[in-house]
């Protein structure tokens, strides 16, 4: 009872509680001790079992054990750690008179083979392994390609702003969420005569005046709002989530921003726009809501320009001539 039952439970137990001690003190360490004790285990059945020649295949599994690491270096040195058990176990008088000349020689052999044969084991799983990598590199190589084509055929190119074919999809969406009792404003911003500083100072400083013009739109809409450049000097803006007052007040709030930037290529000149701008009402339909933001647009043009004109502005106009 005690050779064959206390010291082999008891120093399997004990290499176990190392283990698992030097696994929460020293995770860096944690395989070798693993695979002592895993060594100690096998070797100590081996030794108390040695008339069961079968039972000398339980050193191979602390071997294969090692190959979930898929690491050639550490599958040897389990093999090493079986080679010292076996070692250990021949200072045994008894083991050792009940091995043969040819067992003394066998057993290595099979730890040697058995290693090897891991060894291939991890060399498959290795080139598995990379062949997966690549796999998922090129996938989201190919992921990350897809969604910049996908921005870039959504944005434009110079304003970073959405460009007209996005907007109006954003357009008939928004509409359609509208019509079912969302919030819904539309302003449509444009450039006072940016045909004469193209004109005058040249296409580039045209662009340069756009990408200011742009980024002044970005700072100030809210990250549910939508900005568009809807083409040449002309921006539109989709607004959603508040009342028409808190619209007025942004759009407002862009058009005075952008009359007081500083423009250098333009010799202390000052650039302006105008803002036509409409909420959405159910007796309005899409188009015609784009027809009335766009002539609200068109009276700040022809009345003096840098201003906002709301439909509230144009009922008020037509009231005054009738």
């Amino acid at each position: 009872m005690i050779h064959v039952l206390f010291w082999p439970t008891l120093a399997s137990a004990l290499a176990i509680l190392i283990a698992s001690w030097v696994e929460r003190r020293f995770s860096s360490f944690s395989f070798y001790s693993m695979s002592m004790a895993s060594t100690v285990i096998a070797w100590s059945i081996i030794h108390v079992n040695y008339d069961i020649r079968i039972i000398l295949a339980i050193c191979l599994l602390p071997i294969f054990a090692s190959v979930l690491f898929f690491n050639k270096k550490r599958v040897w040195t389990v093999c090493l750690m079986q080679m010292i058990g076996y070692v250990i176990v021949l200072c045994d008088p008894a083991y050792r008179l009940y091995l043969s000349s040819f067992d003394m020689v066998s057993i290595p052999a099979f730890l040697i083979v058995g290693t090897y044969v891991a060894q291939l084991i991890v060399i498959s799983g290795v080139e598995v392994l990379d062949d997966l990598q690549a796999s998922m590199l090129a996938k989201q190589d190919l992921i990350v390609r897809n969604a910049i084509m996908s921005k870039q055929s959504k944005t434009d190119g110079l304003t970073n702003l959405y460009n007209q074919s996005s907007f109006k999809d954003y357009y008939e969406k928004a509409f359609e969420y509208a019509n079912n009792g969302m919030s819904l404003h539309l302003a449509l911003i444009d450039i006072d005569n940016f045909k004469s500083i193209n004109d005058t100072y040249g296409h580039r400083v045209g662009d340069v005046i756009l990408e200011r013009v742009s980024l002044v739109i970005q700072e100030n809409v809210t990250s549910s709002d939508i900005a568009a450049r809807y083409g040449g000097e002309e921006f539109a803006l989709l607004m959603f989530e508040q009342s028409f007052e808190q619209a007025y007040t942004l759009v407002e709030q862009i058009r005075k921003k952008i009359a007081r930037l500083v423009h250098p290529e333009l010799e202390g000149a000052y650039i302006t726009v105008s803002v036509g701008l409409q909420s959405y009402s159910p007796n309005l339909s899409k188009d015609k809501l784009f027809e009335e933001v766009d002539a609200c647009l068109y009276t700040a043009k022809r009345t003096g320009k840098n201003k906002t004109v709301t439909s509230l502005d144009l009922s008020l106009t037509v009231e005054e001539n009738n």
